[in-house]
C-alpha cells in the first residue's frame, strides 16, 4: 500500500536541505496549517452540495441543478454570498464574547483534524493518546455554542444554548464509552495501533455484539452531538427561528455552518477509524489474492470513502424521523444508552479477556 510518510519525508529533507532546521519547522508549520484551511474549506463546500443532493433524494425532486454542471458550482456561489454579507453589530450584547464565540466552535473542529490519520503516514501528529486528546478537543466546541447563547442577550439564542448544552454534555458521555470500548479492543489510545490492530479484519467484524452495540450507539450520540436532526433542538426552526446563532450574520454565521458540517465529517472519521479500519483496506483472512487487490487502492480513497457513507447515514437520519423532544432526547440518553453503554463496555472486556476477538 503507498506510503505517504516518504512524500512528507522527501518535503522535509528537501526543505533541510537549504533551511535551517528551526526555519524548517517554522515552514513545515505553515504549510500544514494552510493545507488545513484549504481542506476545511473544500470539505465543507461539498458536504454543502452532498446533504443537499441526499435530501432532493429522499424528497424525490433534483437539489441543486442550476450553477454550473449538476449544480456543482452552487456550494462556491453561496459562499461567495456569505463572505460578502454584512456584520451586523448589535447593540447590548457582550461584544468580545459574542466574536469569540463562532471561533471557538471552528477551533474545536480544526483541532480534531490534527490526530485524523487520513491516509498511511498521512496524519498532521500522531501521540499515544491520540484518542484522549480528540475527545478533549471535540468537548471544547459547547463552549463556543454556550457562549454564542448567553453573550447574544436573547430569549431564543439563550433556549437554544441550554438546550446544546444539556444535550452535548449528556451525549458525550455514549460518546466516550463507545469509543472506550473500541480502546479496550485494541489496546492502545494511538490512533496508529488503532488502525494497524485492524489490517487482518475490521473492529465491526472482530469485536462481535459488543463492537455492533457499540457502533449503533456512537452512530447514535455522534448525530445528536452535531446537533443534527433529529436531535436538532438547539436550532429548532419552528420554536426557536435559528438557536444559538439567532443574531449572528455574514461570516460569523458562515463559522456556525461550516463547523456544523465538518463536526459532521470528524463524527463519521472517528467511526470510519474505530469500527472499519480507517485508510486500512478490506481484509478477509486466507483471501490472499482479494487483499492483494484491495491494496491496490490508495489508502486517502479507503478513509473519505467510509467516511462519506457514514455521513450519508447519519443524513439519512435527519431526513427520516421526526425532532425528538428535549424530554425524549435526554431520556434516550440516560435511561436507555448510557446504562446499554456499561453492560456492553463489561461484555467487551470480557471478549478481550477470554480471547474471542482473535
Amino acid at each position: 500500500m503507498q506510503d505517504f510518510s516518504i512524500i512528507t519525508g522527501s518535503i522535509h529533507d528537501f526543505l533541510l536541505s537549504f533551511m535551517a532546521p528551526w526555519l524548517t519547522t517554522v515552514v513545515e508549520c505553515l504549510l500544514i496549517g494552510v493545507g488545513l484551511l484549504l481542506v476545511y474549506a473544500l470539505l465543507a463546500l461539498f458536504y454543502i452540495y452532498y446533504e443537499r443532493k441526499l435530501c432532493a433524494a429522499f424528497q424525490c425532486r433534483l437539489g441543486p441543478n442550476r450553477v454550473g454542471p449538476w449544480g456543482l458550482l452552487q456550494s462556491f456561489a453561496d459562499m461567495f454570498k456569505i463572505l460578502i454579507k454584512e456584520l451586523i453589530h448589535l447593540n447590548h450584547v457582550d461584544q468580545f464574547l459574542f466574536a469569540l464565540a463562532p471561533y471557538l466552535v471552528i477551533i474545536a473542529s480544526m483541532l480534531c483534524f490534527a490526530v485524523l490519520p487520513w491516509g498511511n503516514g498521512l496524519q498532521i501528529i500522531d501521540f499515544n493518546i491520540g484518542i484522549f486528546f480528540l475527545l478533549a478537543c471535540s468537548s471544547i466546541g459547547v463552549l463556543g455554542i454556550l457562549l454564542a447563547g448567553w453573550s447574544s442577550n436573547n430569549k431564543f439564542t439563550l433556549i437554544g444554548a441550554l438546550r446544546s448544552g444539556a444535550q452535548m454534555v449528556s451525549y458525550e458521555l455514549s460518546i466516550g464509552l463507545s469509543v472506550i470500548t473500541m480502546v479496550c479492543l485494541a489496546g492502545s489510545m494511538s490512533i496508529t495501533d488503532i488502525v494497524a490492530a485492524q489490517q487482518d479484519a475490521w473492529f465491526i467484524f472482530k469485536g462481535h455484539i459488543a463492537a455492533l452495540i457499540a457502533f449503533v450507539i456512537y452512530m447514535i450520540a455522534g448525530t445528536a452531538e452535531t446537533n443534527r436532526g433529529p436531535f436538532d433542538l438547539p436550532e429548532a426552526e419552528s420554536e426557536l427561528t435559528a438557536g444559538y446563532h439567532t443574531e449572528y450574520s455574514g461570516i460569523h454565521f458562515g463559522f456556525f455552518y461550516l463547523a456544523e458540517y465538518l463536526n459532521l465529517f470528524i463524527v463519521a472519521g472517528v467511526a470510519s477509524l474505530l469500527f472499519f479500519g480507517g485508510w486500512m483496506p478490506l481484509h478477509i483472512p486466507g483471501w490472499e489474492s482479494f487483499n492483494h487487490i484491495m491494496d491496490y487502492i490508495p489508502s486517502l480513497i479507503w478513509f473519505l470513502g467510509k467516511a462519506f457513507v457514514l455521513s450519508a447515514v447519519i443524513i439519512w437520519f435527519k431526513w427520516t424521523f421526526p425532532r425528538l423532544r428535549i424530554d425524549q432526547l435526554l431520556a434516550l440518553e440516560w435511561k436507555y444508552l448510557l446504562p446499554i453503554n456499561l453492560v456492553n463496555l463489561v461484555l467487551m472486556a470480557l471478549i478481550v479477556v477470554f480471547g474471542w476477538h482473535i
